[in-house]
């Protein structure tokens, strides 16, 4: 689990790699999700929630900036 203090110490590239990764896990979780049972259900909450955190660092970075 990536924290938000963390994550606003990368750099926007890191950032958009970042969310990137999660959003391809997130897509093979919900792939197995509905063809097999997950280990860990929770881990498709997190990578929700970790791509929501990108954004919001992201959009305010983007308000900061305007």
């Amino acid at each position: 689990m990536t924290k938000a203090s963390e994550l606003r110490e990368m750099s926007d590239e890191q950032l958009q790699l970042n969310i990137k990764d999660a959003a391809e896990q997130l897509f093979k979780l919900r792939i197995k999700a509905q063809t097999d049972r997950l280990d860990t259900p929770s881990e498709l909450r997190k990578q929700r929630r970790l791509i929501a955190r990108i954004k919001t660092i992201q959009h305010e970075r983007a308000a900061k900036q305007s």
